[in-house]
């Protein structure tokens, strides 16, 4: 009888066509907002190749950029690059000189 291993994923990310965890989220949804707002510009009146020629390039750029995003940083890059900005420059010390070095009387 054939054994099958199943559940061979578990405990490793999200991937698709080479896009992992965030990045498939952030091309996931830029598609559909680019998609809504070509619906919209489109229902508003625009002309149909401006429409048909603003969706292509959008979504290229979008396409690209992800990609980019993801050769760049990596799995987890994106979120540590993120981190990164809300560590402070520097450490505020408002005490006096003098107070820093005397030992503490209990």
């Amino acid at each position: 009888m054939s054994e099958y291993s199943i559940n061979k994923g578990i405990g490793n990310s999200v991937e698709f066509k080479g896009l992992k965890s965030q990045y498939l989220f952030i091309f996931a949804g830029g598609l559909l907002a680019i998609f809504i707002v070509f619906v919209i510009m489109y229902m508003a009146g625009l002309n149909q190749w401006f429409c048909i020629g603003f969706g292509i390039v959008t979504a290229s750029v979008l396409v690209w950029q992800t990609f980019a995003l993801n050769a760049k940083y990596g799995e987890h890059g994106l979120m540590k690059v993120g981190a990164i900005k809300n560590h402070p420059l520097y450490i505020i010390n408002r005490k006096p000189f003098s107070q820093l070095f005397k030992s503490r009387k209990q």
